[in-house]
């Protein structure tokens, strides 16, 4: 495996590759001077013959070039969300993976959480009814004050959204992924709160973001996502609501899944004993040995691996569902510009 991009991320997928016994070739830098290993640059690790598969961890604006040149070289690739930082080209690097017939992935990793893969599975088999309801929210505060800078502010490293596009893609991947419904149609507000930062003014990228959408089942949601909540570091919340009953989960709390009925309710706790065939994979640790965010990025570089084997993986988010979430957050930008409802 290569990697290309020594940031956090860079860092994670390093961690999660070696776990899962891959052999890293070299590091690639985005800029010249921080490749490790023997090859120089990113271009000369993709075409050095030496990898089956490369990380991409950069910022948002290389992914493209990038993806698509590990992809005529015949490389697989684990590409960092957003895809791209437009639809239309989310779509074609979607399009030449399938024509490659090459492991094409992206790291949607909340949906190898347990209690998401049991929330999903009591869906699917009808406890919640029919889903009438799906909301929730996506909370960060990194970016709250003026001083708070980062390169994802810049549209040009990172796109023309950045809190949508970073962790909004996230919200709406997985509550399409639990509820197994697509968002149709989407009304949207975008905000910017802090309007100058180091080395950004104006700032041009949102730091808040409110939607209300309706799924093809005829479900109405809302999701608001921000950066500048103060307090809430990384508080993803979903919660779906049927005739029959409702499923919460916050990935704070991972370890549980709150089912709500009119008769009463209950906190289900992860506990391999108990979960469903489709959760037990996802929880390798017993009861009360808390799991979270590197077991879930493990897994996902996994399941990526074990496709390039040729192995199937239920759930893994490929390429099509990069495009799918920039699909929606090219929608949410376009209807909060217009003040209309746009398609997804």
């Amino acid at each position: 495996m290569g990697i290309i991009g020594t940031g956090f991320m860079g860092g994670v997928h390093a961690r999660s590759a070696r776990l899962a016994g891959a052999t890293i070739v070299g590091v690639a830098g985005s800029r010249p001077g921080k490749s490790q290993g023997p090859h120089s640059s990113a271009d000369e690790l993709i075409e050095s013959g030496e990898i089956d598969l490369v990380h991409i961890c950069t910022p948002n604006h290389l992914h493209a070039p990038l993806t698509l040149k590990a992809l005529a070289a015949g490389v697989a690739v684990i590409c960092e969300k957003p895809l791209a930082t437009d639809a239309e080209t989310a779509a074609l690097m979607a399009a030449r993976a399938a024509e490659a017939g090459l492991v094409a992935t992206v790291p949607f990793v909340y949906r190898f959480h347990a209690m998401v893969r049991e929330a999903r599975h009591r869906v699917a088999r009808g406890d919640v009814g029919r889903v009438s309801l799906v909301h929730g929210s996506y909370l960060q505060d990194w970016l709250l004050r003026p001083e708070d800078d980062n390169w994802r502010v810049d549209p040009e490293l990172g796109g023309p959204s950045r809190t949508f596009a970073d962790i909004g893609s996230h919200w709406c991947d997985l509550a399409e992924f639990v509820t197994g419904e697509r968002i149709a149609a989407v009304s949207a507000q975008t905000g910017v709160v802090q309007r100058e930062r180091a080395g950004h003014a104006p700032v041009l990228t949102e730091d808040v973001v409110t939607v209300q959408f309706r799924t093809t089942g005829g479900a109405l949601g809302s999701v608001t996502t921000s950066q500048v909540s103060p307090g809430r570091k990384n508080r993803l919340f979903l919660e779906v609501s049927g005739t029959e009953q409702s499923l919460a989960f916050d990935q704070e709390e991972p370890e549980k899944l709150w089912v709500g009925q009119r008769s009463g309710s209950m906190a289900l706790v992860r506990d391999p004993a108990t979960l469903s065939p489709q959760a037990l994979p996802y929880s390798p640790l017993p009861p009360g040995h808390a799991q979270g965010y590197h077991e879930c990025f493990d897994a996902f570089v996994a399941d990526s691996y074990a496709a390039l084997r040729g192995e199937h993986r239920d759930g893994l988010p490929t390429f099509e569902d990069g495009a799918r979430a920039a699909r929606v957050c090219d929608a949410v930008l376009a209807s909060a510009a217009s003040g209309r409802w746009a398609e997804c």
